[in-house]
């Protein structure tokens, strides 16, 4: 909605309307400069309209404030500003407020989670965030517990355990606020519990109703007439190990339709014969699941990996939006889960409009008429290489989708796989059961493993730009009406596209690894910029194949602001670009680089050609110069040359390339 200007008469209309169940939630934003949930707003887009920053000032972003958070463990949340403040959550689900000016911390809240619950985490003592509603905030604990909270000063004013504290489920995903309503999921699926989602009053924390994912023992009732219906496609006795199926992160929520959309993970254990044997679908593992929010019933369903057997979870990000595809205009939900197809489904109906690979695949050639996946071959004694593998082509890291570009921008990655069948493979109550063998992954090189932000065109349904990095495990994106992509790196960087041609348009570097999701907001006529840096943890987060060569280091709170009294973007490329440029940038590669890298740009050694790799690199050659490469022979140069010689370095290498073209 407009900032103010409103008369009396449409304040007043609004003031009826606010009391109607899911409209405030349904704008997810009182004014284009607030972000009052994870990603914004219901649709989950993780789009602002803001344009204060934009492609042609973003250059001259400076930080207006870092808060360091007192943790090396991995930070995933996207903060929130309702009201003026800013709300966000660490490890071990601590809860802060703070003044999203200053930094200054207004106060913290601990809900001291025991630490042994940290066993029953298969991915780190994460959270992704907190949900905001009429002067209280929600968030769940690693241990299950559903918590509301005075926003003004912290205190507890209810909280329910949402699980079986007997068994091994955990809570990382953000819960979100439908109604009168917080709807949130759980974790577990890897130590045999069985999925479920649940919605609680937001006034007394009463529980409204639950739904679960995955049918449960034949021998009792049935639920519902969905899961009496799912358990048609199972086989043996799925039961005693859980089933999986959990929805540990995704939702999002149409208030037209009156529909939530959330995703469901894996089955325990991975590998179906283990877990079905005989086969089956094993609805509803993997799958888009959309739900009456007054009741919990299934409306319809859309499963990506039927007889899921890789991990290929479709908990990654939902969201909503409006394409016109084949000159009509079509109520869309897009997901781009692990198997490595992006999906665009009729969010009304559920069916199936378009499904294509959005990294190399090459466990199944497509998807089929029936929206079924056409696999290849399934792994069993031998070992079998695959793309994607558990990591999935994209992972929880948000995506995000800007209505003016009409693109997706997906923290994609490739990452070779291999599978297969742990032939020692027994359930046990304290570790991973899955039944694949882990040892045959981790002997991998890191080669194996690389990651890119992907620009993706959701009606064309093919990639439109991307930037390569050296390693996955990348942070999830935001995009805004300033034509702007940003995107933390696992490498450390803060870094600024343009959205449409994905130009590098600004980089800072974090000291740490970022694999959140950044925000943006506006104060008394200033747009910020925040994300939470920190890249820790297990699983692909701290060690292992996809960690290696990651920044690690304490994490922060960063907010950006424009730089008052910078010069402008055009002054800058004035500068830089002034006559005698191409024979400073010649004297100066000759003076600092030649001597390793040879004269002209021409390696004569293994010493990587600059006139190749600088435009590979792009703008993280200025970043190797400044900073160096640690554990190889580029030395950090930043003390020798300031960025103005950086880039004059750069443009003579750029020549160079296209002379010999």
């Amino acid at each position: 909605m407009q900032r103010a200007r409103i008369d009396l008469v449409v304040i007043g209309i609004l003031a009826c309307l606010a009391a109607l169940p899911g409209f405030a939630d349904e704008k997810g934003a009182r004014t284009a400069g607030d972000w009052r949930s994870v990603a914004r707003t219901p649709d989950e887009q993780r789009y602002s309209p803001l344009e204060s920053i934009n492609a042609d000032n973003v250059a001259t972003l400076q930080r207006a404030w870092t808060l360091d958070t007192g943790t090396t463990r991995g930070l995933e949340a996207t903060p929130v500003v309702v009201d003026g403040v800013m709300y966000t959550t660490l490890s071990w689900s601590v809860v802060l407020a703070v003044d999203p000016k200053t930094g200054t911390v207004l106060w913290r809240y601990d809900p001291e989670v025991p630490r042994e619950t940290g066993r029953k985490a298969c991915c780190d003592v994460v959270n992704r965030g907190v949900a905001v509603k009429d002067g209280r905030v929600y968030f769940g604990t690693l241990d299950g517990r559903l918590i509301a909270l005075d926003a003004t000063d912290g205190h507890r004013i209810w909280e329910v355990l949402t699980v079986d504290p007997s068994l091994n489920y955990t809570i990382t995903g953000a819960p979100r606020i439908v109604g009168d309503k917080v709807v949130i999921g759980n974790g577990g699926a890897e130590f045999n519990v069985r999925g479920y989602v649940s919605a609680y009053d937001t006034k007394d924390g009463s529980l409204v109703w639950r739904t679960f994912t995955v049918p449960g023992d034949p021998a009792k009732p049935f639920e519902s007439k969905a899961l009496e219906e799912a358990a048609r496609t199972w086989k043996g006795e799925w039961w005693k190990l859980g089933g999986g199926g959990t929805v540990w992160d995704s939702m999002a929520y149409d208030p037209d339709l009156d529909l939530l959309y959330v995703g469901t993970g894996n089955g325990t254990p991975w590998v179906q014969k283990h877990r079905s044997p005989g086969g089956g679908d094993n609805l509803y593992l993997s799958s888009i699941l959309a739900l009456d929010p007054d009741d919990g019933h299934l409306v319809w369903h859309y499963q990506t990996t039927p007889g899921e057997t890789w991990d290929f979870t479709a908990t990654q990000h939902i969201i909503l939006a409006d394409l016109r595809i084949r000159g009509r205009k079509r109520k869309v939900l897009m997901q781009a889960p692990k198997n490595g197809f992006f999906y665009v489904l009729d969010r009304t109906n559920g069916k199936l409009i378009s499904a294509e690979p959005y990294v190399e695949v090459t466990w199944a050639t497509g998807i089929d008429e029936q929206g079924r996946p056409i696999e290849t071959k399934r792994f069993g004694e031998h070992v079998l290489f695959t793309k994607p593998t558990f990591f999935g082509g994209h992972n929880w890291q948000p995506m995000s989708f800007n209505p003016k570009t009409g693109l997706v921008y997906i923290p994609a990655q490739e990452i070779l796989g291999a599978y297969r069948d742990d032939p020692g493979f027994e359930v046990t109550d304290v570790d991973f059961n899955v039944g694949t063998d882990f040892s045959v992954f981790a002997a991998f090189p890191p080669e194996a493993a690389s990651g890119h932000l992907l620009a993706w065109d959701p009606v064309k349904q093919k990639e439109a730009w991307r930037v390569p990095y050296g390693m996955p495990w990348n942070g999830g994106t935001l995009t805004t009406g300033g034509n702007l992509v940003f995107q933390g790196t696992a490498d450390g960087r803060f870094v600024a596209y343009r959205a449409d041609d994905g130009r590098t348009l600004f980089v800072d570097h974090t000291e740490t690894g970022v694999i959140a999701a950044p925000m943006t907001f506006e104060l008394d006529g200033v747009q910020y910029v925040s994300i939470l840096a920190g890249w820790g943890g297990a699983f692909g987060l701290g060690g292992g194949t996809a960690a290696r060569g990651a920044a690690a280091g304490p994490g922060r709170l960063i907010t950006y602001a424009l730089a008052s009294g910078a010069p402008t973007p055009e002054q800058i490329e004035a500068f830089i670009t002034r006559p005698g440029e191409k024979a400073d940038g010649e004297r100066l590669y000759h003076q600092w680089c030649s001597r390793c890298h040879g004269a002209g740009g021409v390696s004569a050694s293994l010493v990587p050609d600059l006139r190749k790799a600088v435009a590979r690199l792009g703008d993280s050659f200025d970043l190797i110069v400044r900073l160096g490469l640690p554990g190889t022979a580029m030395p950090k140069m930043g003390d020798s040359v300031d960025e103005r010689e950086i880039a004059l370095i750069r443009r003579y290498l750029e020549a160079r390339a296209a002379e010999t073209d």
